[in-house]
């Protein structure tokens, strides 16, 4: 049910349906809570035939894919982006992050690569090896039984592999390795970089009743229909609201702020509803964030009362500071031996099959933390543009390639499938430095202050990118391929923006000290007793992994702390 408006009073209202929002949701609607989701976008679900665009073709589009209003692509199930009309953010002189929103039931987990990894013990403790950053309060062996119960109910593919900080977890059976993804092992063996199965959210075997199985169309990004991959609205909020679960959505609904009384406690929020442009409140005992890190903090900075002058939880002073995103640089190469292949259909799931995990000690290099390395390329449908730089192939092949015509279409079959990616994703280091924070001049056409932006990279940062590309050509050499283009020579070693990776995490960095951190182990306000952040917002370091799974396991693990202290009338 959707509802626009109410006056009742919940057990607990979220904010934001992403991946900790979905969670909490299912968590405590199945506890005999009463619930509000409050979430910025439409409503979305993969499986209505008005909103699916799994299995439609290029032509399909108006703008054959090109040129949307959708960030990945027309037929992407990714409403929103890092430009927004009507809500900006800004950035300080000289810097620049990129700031991801997404608005729509279910958040980013409509759209994303499914790779599902769980933090190692190494990764809530490394300041104990490199003395940067800060240890975690909490162990890996806090959270394992919440990993575990992630693993159980969503369901992940993957394989044993004994790795001391790559945890294994309950795998479901892994695809076959694509053919560019053989070569690619070849490759990486010859350079004596270990290559394991990949791990992704997406359902190999039936685990239960209101979920299908992949039938490998390779479209996870479109949203599955079948619901065989992992989205929060389609694994998480809709089997809540089937079991029973007390859910009421308000969607289309921006969050200005959590309303607190004179004790500084949270009663609630006021949001503005799109479609009125008029301002409500909800009532509630209990506010759980989950609006992405920085999308938490903007709440929490704009929660200001005489009680919380400089917003609520910031107390200490170092909300939304510690701001960081996984490190990200790719290489692509052409495989001659990948030429004139066979067409024939191999698109498999809706990510890579193999990747490789760190491997490294990073004590022997001279950059501290690591990365690991993602695999792309294949015979999956060309998109909008598809083609190829008929300069560098007549370099490559020694002779004209391309033109017009028939010549050009015999070429480009010749071509296609013979191009190969590798991305690597790597841990940033927290700085202080690395802050957002509300402008006091810019509003969104909300009329609610927005973020600005202050973010630079690091040595740490430049270093680890350079290792990377040596890493690709030196794989690329081995498994028979030339890289494409030069290496970069720019002075951040062909880094992508921070926030292009769309991992940030650290604004309401958890700790036990109330004067450094601004919530506890159990992702609560130390200012505010009744008030979680159960998104990327709390973590303390990013790790070389994806941050979906331990946002998924601590937003479960929160939830239950709240059950129980709900019980106990401590909030």
């Amino acid at each position: 049910m959707q509802i626009m408006g109410s006056s009742k009073e919940y057990d607990a209202i979220i904010v934001g349906s992403g991946a900790g929002g979905g969670m909490a949701a299912k968590v405590l609607s199945e506890a005999g809570l009463n619930i509000a989701i409050v979430e910025a976008g439409p409503f979305f679900d993969p499986a209505a035939p008005e909103q699916q665009t799994q299995l439609k073709w290029p032509w399909e589009s108006p703008r054959r894919g090109a040129g949307s209003t959708r960030a990945f692509g027309e037929f992407d199930a990714a409403y929103g982006g890092w430009e927004i009309d009507g809500e900006p953010y800004t950035r300080m002189p000289g810097t620049r992050f990129d700031w991801f929103r997404s608005r729509m039931l279910g958040g980013r987990t409509n759209h994303w690569g499914r790779i599902s990894l769980r933090f190692g013990p190494t990764d809530f403790k490394h300041k104990d090896v490199d003395g940067l950053g800060e240890n975690w309060p909490i162990s890996y062996e806090d959270v394992k039984p919440y990993y575990d119960k992630v693993d159980k109910l969503i369901g992940v593919f993957g394989t044993k592999e004994g790795m001391a900080n790559e945890p294994d977890g309950f795998f479901l059976p892994p695809p076959k390795p694509r053919l560019h993804e053989l070569y690619y092992i070849k490759g990486a063996r010859k350079a004596n970089v270990p290559v394991i199965p990949a791990r992704l959210s997406i359902l190999t075997k039936r685990i239960n009743e209101d979920r299908g199985v992949c039938f490998y169309c390779s479209q996870c990004n479109r949203g599955c229909s079948v619901y065989a991959d992992f989205s929060a609205g389609t694994c998480l909020i809709f089997p809540a609201q089937k079991n029973g679960g007390q859910i009421d959505l308000y969607t289309e609904s921006m969050v200005r702020e959590v309303t607190t009384n004179d004790e500084g406690l949270a009663t609630g929020i006021s949001y503005v509803n799109k479609k009125d442009r008029k301002e409500y409140q909800l009532k509630g005992k209990v506010v759980v964030l989950a609006a992405s890190a920085c999308g938490s903090a903007r709440i929490l900075l704009n929660s200001r009362s005489a009680q919380h002058p400089n917003g609520l939880g910031n107390s200490s002073g170092v909300m939304g500071k510690h701001l960081h995103d996984s490190t990200g640089a790719s290489r692509s190469a052409f495989v001659p031996a990948l030429m004139d292949r066979e067409t024939y259909n191999e698109d498999g799931v809706g990510g890579m099959h193999v990747y490789t995990p760190w491997w490294l000690d990073n004590r022997k290099l001279d950059f501290p933390r690591g990365y690991h390395m993602e695999i792309w390329g294949g015979l999956g449908m060309p998109s909008y543009g598809f083609g190829f730089n008929a300069t560098d192939m007549n370099k490559l092949v020694g002779k004209e390639v391309g033109g017009y015509g028939s010549k050009l279409r015999d070429d480009v079959k010749r071509h296609y499938g013979a191009v190969m990616g590798i991305s690597g994703r790597g841990e940033c280091i927290a700085r202080e430095d690395n802050y957002c924070e509300i402008d006091p001049n810019v509003v969104d056409e909300w009329g609610i202050p927005v973020l600005r932006f202050n973010y630079t990279w690091s040595d740490h940062e430049r270093k680890q990118a350079k290792h990377m590309h040596d890493t690709f050509e030196e794989i690329f050499h081995a498994m028979g391929a030339t890289p494409l283009g030069n290496k970069p020579s720019d002075p951040d070693n062909g880094l992508a923006a921070p926030g292009r990776i769309i991992h940030e995490v650290g604004t309401t960095r958890m700790g036990s000290n109330p004067r450094t951190s601004v919530t506890n182990e159990y992702e609560q306000l130390h200012d505010a007793k009744n008030v979680f952040v159960v998104d990327g917002g709390p973590f303390v370091s990013q790790a070389d992994k994806n941050p979906t799974w331990t946002i998924l396991a601590l937003s479960w693990r929160t939830s239950d702390y709240i059950i129980d202290q709900l019980k106990k009338q401590n909030i």
